[in-house]
């Protein structure tokens, strides 16, 4: 199992072959998403009809909740974190549902998590 971050869904939505092209390589019933890149997408829709089709391939996906476990290991990373680097609550959610899980992360952003080391960081 791979776990995307936002990103790698918004360049789906934008329509970006290479990610699509990976996506597809990998397979989607590899692929989860956390709860925290739900709400992210979900926020991000711009009418009703966007919205309806985010949650549709939202359910076609395994979305892995914010568990007790991850919520209190983000609060680990953001005190380890924040000071040096700037690590967001949401990212910090994100590092924390792959490390909690065991499971890479697909990002685009790896300057937002590289300095995890904990995180294993999918090269697709």
């Amino acid at each position: 199992m791979i776990l995307c971050d936002t990103n790698i869904f918004i360049e789906i939505y934008k329509g970006n072959n290479d990610i699509i092209s990976a996506f597809k390589k990998i397979g989607q019933h590899t692929m989860a998403i956390s709860d925290v890149s739900c709400a992210e997408l979900l926020y991000g829709a711009r009418n009703k009809k966007e919205l309806r089709a985010i949650r549709k391939d939202l359910d076609g996906l395994t979305v892995l909740p914010i568990q007790t476990a991850i919520s209190t290991l983000a609060v680990l990373l953001v005190e380890k974190y924040t000071l040096s680097h700037k690590l967001s609550l949401p990212d910090a959610l994100i590092a924390a549902t792959a490390l909690h899980h065991n499971i890479e992360l697909y990002t685009l952003n790896l300057k937002d998590f590289k300095f995890i080391e904990e995180v294993q960081l999918f090269e697709g």
